[in-house]
């Protein structure tokens, strides 16, 4: 499903027709987020993002942009790099620009990249949306949210426990002191009060 909806997306808009590079060009996307070190920045994360968003589309004016920023916002993971929006942004439009994609909608893609940083309220709705749906797993079922919270810990399993608990804690009180995690009234009113609930609970296990 996910390179049938990217390799469409490049056909729509590139001005060469050539599924070898289209197709290249999903192969890279596809290895990145397959690697070995990725348990939960991987093409499930993807999957699901297009799920969230799904249920909220008619309320979003460039679909298509979000689909490219979803695609690309983690093309590059590593969790020694403080860049690692700021390189999947590079990378987005590199790709997007040799196939000739509108350099509007190029621009709208790395800006919505480099929201996922930090996620912090957004002038453009669209960007919200992207973002909410990127923080979803935090308002899921507490199984889901247990699973991601172990996902992430093997991410960064090259730093020890000393290490990683102190940084781990500074995320989770950084969401709990939030007003509101979720931009958008329809994510909000869906996951907000179940994620503030996730991230107390686990919390607590440290």
């Amino acid at each position: 499903m996910l390179k049938d909806i990217f390799i469409t997306l490049l056909r729509k808009y590139s001005h060469v027709n050539d599924d070898a590079v289209f197709n290249q060009y999903w192969e890279e996307i596809e290895t990145n987020y397959a690697h070995k070190k990725r348990h939960y920045h991987t093409l499930t994360h993807l999957e699901n993002l297009i799920n969230q968003l799904n249920e909220v589309k008619t309320n979003i004016q460039n679909w298509d942009t979000i689909l490219f920023s979803v695609f690309y916002h983690d093309a590059i993971y590593n969790v020694l790099k403080k860049d690692n929006e700021e390189q999947s942004a590079n990378l987005a439009e590199k790709r997007m620009l040799n196939v000739g994609i509108d350099p509007v909608i190029i621009q709208k893609t790395t800006d919505y990249i480099l929201a996922t940083k930090n996620h912090i309220l957004h002038e453009d709705s669209d960007c919200n949306f992207l973002l909410d749906a990127d923080l979803s797993v935090l308002g899921s079922d507490w199984e889901s949210y247990s699973a991601y919270s172990k996902q992430v810990r093997k991410e960064y399993s090259i730093y020890p426990n000393f290490v990683y608990n102190p940084g781990r804690k500074k995320v989770l009180n950084h969401f709990l002191e939030m007003e509101r995690i979720f931009k958008t009234d329809y994510f909000y009113e869906k996951f907000e009060e179940n994620a503030k609930e996730n991230l107390a609970r686990e919390l607590k296990l440290f």
